[in-house]
């Protein structure tokens, strides 16, 4: 398949990786399927993500297709950009045709991609999933690939300015994927995958190479890993006063 956008962003992308002197470890990408369909679940840290979670799948030589907030192709550069490599748009007010379009983009054999917290996670820990991407998987009968993302938000996170000053490592884990049927509960294969992303994640914690170069520079680190970060509940809180504010916003510019 011709990919006439999709290869010229990842060659671009590249180029900027080096730019920046990233290093980045990528393991277990021979988790991804060759060929087939296949839904590939990542956690979620920075706005950056979906570009290092493609990466993972590019030694494969699979060109994934997000599912991602339907609001991005509204936008200038964005949405030509998100229509050319053929990513999938999510309307939240209308779950069932998103997930109907992942399912059939997974039948023709595609790798979608997916982020089952829906949102950036500002504690940098896995927050609860949405069963989504286990039930695309298990529906159309196609592997299901837990990958997890540690370094990202370092540059490009919620709530933080943007940081691209050279040398940031980025690891992209790719673990064993699972193999739900139809027959299976999709909640206990959502179950199972969070279990097996928070050992990845985990394991991509302890092995970081690079530290915070002082007291400030914790923030992107977990509390329980010695960092300052929101924990789950506090990042939970932060969420609601998000939405509640969005709301408000929303009543008064109807007004």
């Amino acid at each position: 398949m011709k990919e006439p956008v999709y290869v010229p962003v990842i060659v671009t992308a590249k180029a900027m990786f080096k730019a920046l002197g990233l290093k980045i470890d990528v393991r277990g990408a021979a988790n991804v399927p060759p060929t087939g369909g296949a839904v590939l679940a990542s956690n979620h840290i920075s706005y950056l993500d979906f570009i290092f979670a493609g990466l993972g799948a590019n030694p494969a030589g699979r060109y994934v297709r997000f599912m991602a907030k339907d609001t991005v192709w509204d936008h200038r550069i964005a949405g030509p950009l998100m229509r050319g490599m053929k990513h999938i748009p999510v309307d939240r007010a209308a779950g069932a045709g998103s997930l109907a379009a992942g399912l059939d983009s997974v039948r023709r054999g595609e790798v979608v991609g997916v982020f089952p917290e829906a949102t950036i996670s500002q504690s940098f820990e896995l927050k609860g999933f949405k069963n989504g991407a286990a039930r695309m998987a298990a529906e159309a009968d196609v592997p299901l690939v837990p990958l997890v993302l540690w370094g990202t938000q370092r540059m490009m996170t919620k709530g933080r300015p943007r940081d691209f000053s050279r040398g940031k490592a980025v690891l992209i884990t790719v673990g064993e994927p699972l193999h739900p049927k139809r027959t299976d509960d999709v909640n206990t294969v959502t179950a199972e995958l969070h279990a097996r992303m928070a050992a990845l994640l985990e394991d991509a914690v302890a092995r970081y190479p690079q530290q915070p170069s002082g007291a400030d520079d914790r923030w992107w680190l977990p509390t329980r890993f010695g960092g300052t970060a929101p924990t789950l509940a506090e990042a939970a809180a932060l969420e609601v006063a998000e939405r509640r504010a969005r709301a408000a916003k929303s009543r008064a510019a109807g007004a």
